[in-house]
């Protein structure tokens, strides 16, 4: 997975962008929700099991994937 699109790395995650986020409840078993992330809670650049976002629709969980870039704000 290239780094632009892989939900470990801070800088392929922006406010606007479509991911698939894995909640703490389906950590076991991997399901993934898709979502546009309204805030980025991981303040580091790196985290191995992905950054944690808040979606618009106010759940939290890890980016699994960046699904597309949405408007960068």
């Amino acid at each position: 997975m290239e780094e632009k699109r892989d939900g470990r790395y801070r800088s392929s995650v922006r406010t606007g962008s479509t991911v698939d986020i894995i909640l703490k409840p389906d950590q076991k078993s991997g399901k993934v929700i898709r979502g546009v992330v309204a805030e980025i809670l991981t303040n580091t650049s790196f985290h191995p099991h992905g950054i944690k976002v808040r979606l618009r629709d106010g759940r939290v969980g890890r980016v699994g994937a960046v699904v597309n870039d949405g408007e960068f704000s």
